[in-house]
């Protein structure tokens, strides 16, 4: 499980709903009390932004036409940010189809 933290736009549909699916993985997590110090210390979850990162998610999700029926409740917590230019690395280098979403991101501006 992660939050890669990078724009939704350039994520392929499969990472897109991916993350979606892990936002709610983290929230199951959390409710249950069950520990995410591992994933804290690698630095790949933010408490502090899991409900605006699931929001900017569902908001990417329903302009490519998915529909959204999992509403996360609002969540808070101890700040833990996410390099997003190393995740952007590690996913690009994962990806074809992001990588080539993400070079198209690039050429449009």
């Amino acid at each position: 499980m992660r939050l890669w933290m990078v724009d939704p736009g350039i994520m392929c549909d499969r990472h897109l709903l991916g993350e979606h699916y892990e936002c709610h993985m983290f929230a199951g997590c959390i409710e249950k009390g069950k520990s995410l110090k591992g994933y804290l210390r690698k630095n790949l979850f933010d408490p502090a932004s899991l409900t605006e990162r699931h929001d900017r998610l569902v908001k990417e999700m329903e302009a490519r036409g998915f529909r959204h029926r999992s509403p996360l409740p609002a969540y808070g917590g101890v700040s833990n940010p996410i390099d997003a230019s190393r995740s952007l690395s590690a996913l690009l280098s994962r990806c074809a189809e992001c990588r080539r979403r993400h070079k198209k991101a690039a050429f449009s501006k």
